[in-house]
């Protein structure tokens, strides 16, 4: 009898232990607790604000991306109206007092011109297209004493008809050559006002605000588009005589600068 307790006793011990490395992987509850326990993880403690800060400027540079476009049965033929006209638009540019380092070729392509023939069924070679495009900057110093929409005015109408029915004229808006100091007074306007909003909050909810733990910032500063366009993309269309100057107003530039601080709570 005593020989079947002590078996008995051994199987009932190995059965204990088995069970105990079955449970290897069951873990205890953790101590951490996500955000939707109602509990902010310590990376999100304290105030958080985010502030802004906008300036308005007057736009002291004008963009301008102008081209030519010709299209001929050869590709020689086409080469060469594209090149005259560019040249013409070129000496147009530099006429007006804008200077070589600010004219700048962005796009060059030629492109082979087909159609269907459904008789014989197969493409035919109508001609090819040459495409040529650069960007201007136009600063305000081109003509003295005269406003940048002015200068803009007369630029456009000159390089227009410099280029004939070749033109294309894409794109054209104002901007600011250089918007460091314009984001440093931003900055200072965005700062401050986190600041007092922070204060507010620390005021209203009866806590001590402490030092800054984050900081970040974002800036915008758009272009005023000019909304032009002269030519087609798909024929050359004369340029009407006698041309009308184009109106332009640049308006103001409105540079915005967003920073988010988190301050600790004492």
């Amino acid at each position: 009898m005593k020989r079947i307790l002590w078996i008995a006793g051994c199987l009932l011990l190995v059965l204990i232990v088995l069970g105990a490395a079955g449970c290897d992987t069951i873990t205890p509850p953790s101590t951490q607790t996500t955000a939707t326990d109602g509990v902010i993880s310590g990376q999100n403690t304290g105030i958080w604000v985010s502030g802004t800060g906008k300036v308005s400027v007057t736009p002291d540079i004008a963009i301008l991306q102008v081209g030519v476009e010709a299209q001929e049965a050869t590709v020689s033929e086409a080469m060469a109206r594209a090149s005259e006209a560019m040249a013409n638009v070129g000496l147009a540019l530099i006429n007006r007092g804008i200077e070589g380092e600010d004219i700048q070729t962005h796009y060059f392509s030629i492109q082979q011109r087909t159609r269907w023939d459904d008789f014989t069924d197969e493409e035919i070679v109508t001609g090819y297209r040459v495409t040529n495009k650069m960007t201007v900057k136009i600063r305000h110093y081109v003509v003295e004493s005269t406003t940048l929409d002015y200068k803009a005015s007369n630029i456009i109408d000159a390089v227009a008809r410099a280029g004939g029915d070749l033109i294309r004229i894409d794109d054209f808006s104002f901007s600011i050559e250089d918007p460091t100091v314009y984001y440093d007074e931003a900055r200072e306007k965005a700062t401050a006002d986190a600041k007092a909003k922070a204060k507010k909050l620390a005021e209203q909810t009866g806590v001590n605000l402490g030092e800054p733990t984050y900081i970040s910032e974002s800036a915008y500063m758009p272009s005023i588009y000019g909304g032009m366009m002269y030519g087609m993309a798909e024929a050359a269309i004369p340029v009407p005589a006698p041309m009308i100057e184009p109106s332009i107003s640049p308006g103001e530039i409105q540079v915005t600068l967003t920073v988010q601080i988190a301050y600790s709570i004492r």
